[in-house]
């Protein structure tokens, strides 16, 4: 499918996928301003060292995938220039949008982001940029077709990670085992930054996540399965990044504390409301 434009425009103008105002939520759909078919998800928190660099990476890939697209940085109240780098970068390159809210953390901002966002399909993807933006397409071809939620995968069959220490790989495989057992079992890794939602999915999801942390995928996950959604792992190239901003002791104690929680919510019915 080719372009309509470039993502790589030396000048702001007004486009399809351009919003006007950094912090104005889209207005209703008009023919003068279309609905864009793909929506980025790109939480940030003291980003600004790399955000130029993953948001570059996708304006070179997006414009040969799909017609119509955004680029969504939601700024989780950054210290550092995370704000300033987004914005000055969406000054020149159109479809990118800066979208600011206060600290919450990473669940919070992902919520945030997939209820602002305006494409048909939204994918939410760490500010890293781990995944390289090559896997795309494996991904819009799974959803609508054939999964609501496509949840990329450093497990199974045809994954492969790349560089990053046996002791994190170990740690992570223990934590999912006990999120296998309390909450999503028979999916392989439910933390992996790269996921995909229909816009009905996003929608029916993100309002019920209470979770502004580390675990919010994890319950995100759970409440797709108790609306019958259908969910689909697909095996990706991921690459480790050293400067990750998890703990590895504080955040998984953080997270086994959450994913109790979420077990409680959900046999109370909560996520069914």
């Amino acid at each position: 499918m080719r372009a309509a434009f470039s993502g790589l425009s030396p000048r702001r103008t007004v486009c399809d996928n351009a919003d006007q105002r950094v912090d104005t939520p889209p207005g209703p759909r008009s023919d003068a301003v279309r609905s864009p078919s793909l929506s980025i998800v790109i939480p940030a928190y003291n980003e600004a060292f790399r955000i130029g660099d993953t948001l570059m990476a996708l304006c070179a890939v997006l414009p040969s995938l799909v017609d119509h697209w955004e680029v969504r940085v939601v700024d989780d109240g950054s210290r550092d220039a995370t704000a300033a780098v987004v914005a000055e970068f969406a000054h020149t390159h159109t479809g990118v949008v800066l979208q600011p809210e206060p600290h919450r953390g990473k669940g919070g901002a992902v919520r945030a982001g997939m209820l602002a966002a305006r494409g048909d399909l939204r994918f939410l993807c760490d500010a890293d940029l781990s995944m390289p933006p090559t896997e795309l397409p494996r991904f819009l071809a799974l959803a609508p077709a054939e999964a609501d939620v496509v949840i990329g995968s450093r497990e199974g069959r045809g994954a492969r990670r790349v560089g990053e220490p046996g002791y994190r790989h170990r740690m992570g495989r223990v934590f999912n085992a006990l999120v296998r057992s309390l909450a999503v079992p028979g999916i392989d890794d439910t933390q992996c930054g790269f996921k995909l939602f229909t816009r009905e999915a996003a929608e029916a999801i993100f309002p019920r996540v209470t979770i502004d942390g580390w675990a919010f995928d994890i319950e995100a996950l759970v409440i797709a399965r108790r609306l019958g959604l259908r969910v689909r792992e697909l095996p990706i190239e991921w690459h480790y990044r050293e400067q990750s901003q998890v703990s590895p002791v504080r955040d998984a104690f953080l997270m086994a504390r959450d994913v109790v929680r979420i077990r409680l919510r959900a046999a109370q019915g909560a996520y069914d409301r």
